[in-house]
């Protein structure tokens, strides 16, 4: 039985500051690189339901969200994110609203002006 090695990195960014470091995952003979098996056994999850890992998009390769079975490269920077703390759906509409409210009321002054 040989076994093969996969040079990563792992970027952890769900506290604080993001980590990166450098990882060697080894493969045994039957084993194919994937995103579950680099994050087992770098001994960031337990399994595929870990609650740590259990959202959808916690995990993704160089800014792409990946599935927990995507294959995985030699030199591939293996991601984790951090959860939303605000809904960036929102965030935009409030946005929208607010400058439709500006401009309602910059309409607003602009008549009240012309009666004077």
């Amino acid at each position: 039985m040989v076994n093969k090695f996969i040079d990563i990195y792992l970027c952890d960014a769900r506290q604080g500051v993001p980590t990166l470091r450098a990882f060697q995952l080894v493969l045994a003979a039957e084993e194919s690189p994937t995103v579950g098996l680099a994050l087992l056994k770098a001994g960031l999850a337990t399994g595929k339901d870990d609650p740590a890992l259990a959202r959808k998009g916690c995990f993704g390769v160089f800014g792409k969200r990946k599935e927990w079975d995507s294959p995985i490269y030699p030199g591939d920077r293996l991601e984790l994110y951090s959860p939303l703390l605000i809904d960036p759906k929102a965030v935009r509409r409030k946005k929208a609203n607010q400058s439709q409210d500006a401009k309602f009321q910059a309409a607003a002054a602009k008549r009240r002006a012309r009666r004077l």
